[in-house]
Protein backbone atom coordinates (compact mmCIF):
# COMPACT_ATOMS: atom_id res chain seq x y z
CA UNK A 1 0.00 0.00 0.00
CA UNK A 2 1.96 3.26 -0.97
CA UNK A 3 -0.39 6.46 0.70
CA UNK A 4 0.62 10.20 -0.52
CA UNK A 5 -0.21 12.96 0.53
CA UNK A 6 -0.74 15.27 -2.49
CA UNK A 7 -1.89 18.53 -1.04
CA UNK A 8 -3.70 20.35 1.82
CA UNK A 9 -4.65 23.66 2.99
CA UNK A 10 -1.89 25.70 3.48
CA UNK A 11 -1.06 26.24 7.30
CA UNK A 12 -3.79 24.08 8.17
CA UNK A 13 -3.58 24.94 12.03
CA UNK A 14 -3.42 28.57 11.50
CA UNK A 15 -6.06 28.47 9.06
CA UNK A 16 -8.44 26.79 11.62
CA UNK A 17 -7.23 28.79 14.57
CA UNK A 18 -8.41 32.37 12.66
CA UNK A 19 -11.43 30.79 11.37
CA UNK A 20 -12.13 29.61 15.43
CA UNK A 21 -11.42 32.89 16.76
CA UNK A 22 -13.97 34.62 14.40
CA UNK A 23 -16.75 33.31 16.96
CA UNK A 24 -15.30 35.29 19.80
CA UNK A 25 -13.08 38.07 18.50
CA UNK A 26 -14.42 41.35 17.15
CA UNK A 27 -11.73 41.65 14.30
CA UNK A 28 -10.29 38.16 14.37
CA UNK A 29 -6.35 37.41 14.38
CA UNK A 30 -3.98 38.23 11.47
CA UNK A 31 -0.78 37.46 12.83
CA UNK A 32 -1.38 34.15 14.60
CA UNK A 33 1.85 32.70 15.47
CA UNK A 34 1.82 28.44 15.11
CA UNK A 35 2.15 28.06 18.57
CA UNK A 36 -0.81 30.48 19.59
CA UNK A 37 -2.66 28.56 16.59
CA UNK A 38 -1.98 25.71 18.27
CA UNK A 39 -3.40 27.34 21.68
CA UNK A 40 -6.41 27.93 20.02
CA UNK A 41 -7.12 24.44 18.50
CA UNK A 42 -5.95 22.34 21.76
CA UNK A 43 -8.95 24.46 23.45
CA UNK A 44 -11.26 24.63 20.80
CA UNK A 45 -11.04 20.57 20.45
CA UNK A 46 -11.16 20.01 24.32
CA UNK A 47 -14.63 21.69 24.20
CA UNK A 48 -15.29 19.18 21.14
CA UNK A 49 -16.48 22.34 18.76
CA UNK A 50 -15.05 20.68 15.58
CA UNK A 51 -16.49 22.53 13.21
CA UNK A 52 -13.75 24.88 13.01
CA UNK A 53 -11.64 22.49 11.80
CA UNK A 54 -13.51 21.58 8.73
CA UNK A 55 -11.54 24.57 7.19
CA UNK A 56 -8.59 22.61 7.06
CA UNK A 57 -8.77 20.13 3.89
CA UNK A 58 -6.12 17.29 2.23
CA UNK A 59 -6.04 15.00 -0.02
CA UNK A 60 -4.22 11.77 -0.50
CA UNK A 61 -3.28 9.38 -3.47
CA UNK A 62 -3.60 5.65 -2.44
CA UNK A 63 -2.02 2.83 -4.58
CA UNK A 64 -1.93 -1.11 -4.04
CA UNK A 65 -4.99 -1.62 -2.31
CA UNK A 66 -7.93 -3.59 -3.35
CA UNK A 67 -11.60 -2.87 -4.44
CA UNK A 68 -12.70 -4.57 -1.32
CA UNK A 69 -11.07 -1.80 0.96
CA UNK A 70 -12.60 1.09 -1.57
CA UNK A 71 -15.87 -0.36 -1.11
CA UNK A 72 -15.74 0.29 2.48
CA UNK A 73 -13.80 3.83 2.34
CA UNK A 74 -16.63 5.46 0.17
CA UNK A 75 -19.08 4.86 3.07
CA UNK A 76 -17.47 7.95 4.26
CA UNK A 77 -19.15 10.57 2.92
CA UNK A 78 -18.21 14.17 3.85
CA UNK A 79 -15.48 13.42 1.48
CA UNK A 80 -14.53 13.36 -2.05
CA UNK A 81 -13.08 10.22 -3.89
CA UNK A 82 -11.92 9.71 -7.38
CA UNK A 83 -11.31 6.13 -8.37
CA UNK A 84 -9.72 4.16 -11.26
CA UNK A 85 -12.22 3.75 -13.88
CA UNK A 86 -12.45 -0.54 -14.86
CA UNK A 87 -14.83 0.73 -17.22
CA UNK A 88 -11.96 3.05 -19.34
CA UNK A 89 -8.85 1.27 -17.91
CA UNK A 90 -7.74 -1.62 -19.61
CA UNK A 91 -6.27 -4.12 -17.59
CA UNK A 92 -4.93 -6.68 -19.40
CA UNK A 93 -1.47 -5.00 -18.97
CA UNK A 94 -1.81 -4.35 -15.62
CA UNK A 95 1.40 -6.14 -13.65
CA UNK A 96 0.03 -6.71 -10.16
CA UNK A 97 -4.14 -7.73 -10.36
CA UNK A 98 -4.93 -8.76 -6.78
CA UNK A 99 -4.38 -7.79 -3.13
CA UNK A 100 -3.90 -11.39 -0.89
CA UNK A 101 -4.68 -11.07 2.52
CA UNK A 102 -1.75 -11.96 5.24
CA UNK A 103 -4.47 -15.12 6.44
CA UNK A 104 -3.99 -16.68 3.28
CA UNK A 105 -0.38 -16.06 1.93
CA UNK A 106 0.59 -17.37 5.41
CA UNK A 107 -1.00 -21.09 4.66
CA UNK A 108 0.99 -22.61 1.60
CA UNK A 109 -1.84 -24.43 0.43
CA UNK A 110 -4.61 -21.53 0.87
CA UNK A 111 -1.94 -19.13 -0.81
CA UNK A 112 -1.74 -21.72 -3.91
CA UNK A 113 -5.23 -21.58 -3.88
CA UNK A 114 -5.75 -18.00 -4.29
CA UNK A 115 -2.84 -17.59 -6.80
CA UNK A 116 -5.25 -20.69 -8.89
CA UNK A 117 -8.24 -18.50 -8.41
CA UNK A 118 -7.12 -15.08 -9.06
CA UNK A 119 -5.09 -16.12 -12.52
CA UNK A 120 -8.01 -17.91 -13.49
CA UNK A 121 -10.21 -14.30 -13.06
CA UNK A 122 -7.58 -12.96 -14.79
CA UNK A 123 -6.92 -15.25 -18.11
CA UNK A 124 -11.12 -15.11 -18.51
CA UNK A 125 -10.74 -10.83 -18.21
CA UNK A 126 -7.88 -10.84 -20.40
CA UNK A 127 -9.41 -13.37 -22.83
CA UNK A 128 -12.58 -11.23 -23.02
CA UNK A 129 -10.95 -7.99 -23.75
CA UNK A 130 -9.11 -9.94 -26.68
CA UNK A 131 -12.28 -10.98 -28.09
CA UNK A 132 -13.39 -7.56 -28.32
CA UNK A 133 -15.35 -7.64 -24.86
CA UNK A 134 -15.82 -3.99 -23.54
CA UNK A 135 -13.72 -3.18 -20.27
CA UNK A 136 -16.75 -2.57 -18.54
CA UNK A 137 -18.04 -5.98 -19.22
CA UNK A 138 -14.96 -7.94 -18.54
CA UNK A 139 -14.76 -6.28 -15.19
CA UNK A 140 -17.58 -8.59 -14.06
CA UNK A 141 -15.37 -11.40 -13.71
CA UNK A 142 -12.60 -9.78 -11.66
CA UNK A 143 -13.06 -9.92 -7.76
CA UNK A 144 -12.94 -7.69 -5.05
CA UNK A 145 -9.39 -8.29 -4.45
CA UNK A 146 -8.86 -6.55 -8.07
CA UNK A 147 -6.03 -3.88 -7.04
CA UNK A 148 -7.57 -0.28 -7.23
CA UNK A 149 -5.90 3.38 -6.78
CA UNK A 150 -8.00 6.38 -5.92
CA UNK A 151 -7.73 9.58 -4.89
CA UNK A 152 -9.27 10.73 -1.34
CA UNK A 153 -9.94 14.23 -0.09
CA UNK A 154 -11.01 14.89 3.69
CA UNK A 155 -11.68 17.62 6.19
CA UNK A 156 -9.73 17.28 9.35
CA UNK A 157 -12.68 16.52 11.15
CA UNK A 158 -14.09 13.93 8.92
CA UNK A 159 -10.43 12.30 9.28
CA UNK A 160 -10.82 12.73 12.61
CA UNK A 161 -14.45 10.79 12.46
CA UNK A 162 -12.51 8.29 9.90
CA UNK A 163 -10.12 7.57 12.57
CA UNK A 164 -12.36 6.69 15.30
CA UNK A 165 -13.79 3.95 13.20
CA UNK A 166 -11.24 2.46 10.92
CA UNK A 167 -8.45 3.03 13.26
CA UNK A 168 -10.07 0.27 15.58
CA UNK A 169 -8.36 -3.30 16.15
CA UNK A 170 -12.03 -4.64 14.86
CA UNK A 171 -11.87 -2.67 11.89
CA UNK A 172 -11.13 -4.75 8.29
CA UNK A 173 -7.19 -5.15 8.30
CA UNK A 174 -6.53 -2.92 4.85
CA UNK A 175 -8.90 -0.19 5.85
CA UNK A 176 -7.29 -0.10 9.33
CA UNK A 177 -3.70 0.00 7.93
CA UNK A 178 -4.81 3.13 5.36
CA UNK A 179 -6.54 4.91 8.41
CA UNK A 180 -2.95 4.51 10.73
CA UNK A 181 -0.87 5.73 7.18
CA UNK A 182 -2.98 8.68 6.80
CA UNK A 183 -2.85 9.57 10.43
CA UNK A 184 0.45 9.24 10.44
CA UNK A 185 1.26 11.86 7.47
CA UNK A 186 -1.95 14.35 9.15
CA UNK A 187 0.23 14.41 12.70
CA UNK A 188 3.36 15.56 10.79
CA UNK A 189 1.45 18.03 8.58
CA UNK A 190 -0.86 19.19 11.79
CA UNK A 191 -0.18 18.00 14.81
CA UNK A 192 -2.94 20.09 17.14
CA UNK A 193 -5.19 19.11 14.51
CA UNK A 194 -4.61 15.54 15.74
CA UNK A 195 -3.45 15.10 18.73
CA UNK A 196 -4.88 12.29 20.10
CA UNK A 197 -6.65 11.20 17.18
CA UNK A 198 -7.03 7.14 16.91
CA UNK A 199 -10.14 4.87 17.26
CA UNK A 200 -12.87 5.74 19.49
CA UNK A 201 -11.74 4.15 22.81
CA UNK A 202 -8.90 7.57 22.36
CA UNK A 203 -12.00 9.66 22.91
CA UNK A 204 -14.07 8.18 25.24
CA UNK A 205 -11.87 6.79 27.53
CA UNK A 206 -13.58 3.30 26.96
CA UNK A 207 -14.61 0.85 24.29
CA UNK A 208 -18.35 1.55 22.94
CA UNK A 209 -18.45 -1.74 21.10
CA UNK A 210 -19.26 -3.29 24.72
CA UNK A 211 -19.30 -7.14 24.39
CA UNK A 212 -17.79 -6.69 21.27
CA UNK A 213 -14.90 -5.29 22.28
CA UNK A 214 -11.38 -6.08 21.62
CA UNK A 215 -9.87 -6.21 25.27
CA UNK A 216 -6.52 -4.54 24.45
CA UNK A 217 -7.56 -0.99 25.15
CA UNK A 218 -4.43 -0.24 27.02
CA UNK A 219 -2.47 -1.09 24.17
CA UNK A 220 -4.87 0.62 21.98
CA UNK A 221 -3.79 3.54 24.27
CA UNK A 222 -0.71 3.77 24.31
CA UNK A 223 -0.22 3.35 20.63
CA UNK A 224 -2.49 6.52 19.48
CA UNK A 225 -2.50 9.47 22.55
CA UNK A 226 0.30 11.42 21.86
CA UNK A 227 2.99 12.48 24.38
Amino acid sequence: MRVELISNTKDPEITCARCAAVSWQRKGMKDLTLNEARQIIREVLSHRHESVIEHANFTFFVEEISRSLTHQLVRHRMASYTQQSMRYVNLTKSKEYFIKPESIAKNQNLSSSFDEIMAKCKDVYDFFVDKGVPPEDARFVLPIATQTKIAITMNARELRHFFELRCCLRSQWEIRELADKILEICRSVAPSLFENAGPSCVRLGYCPEAGLACGKINQVLEKYITK
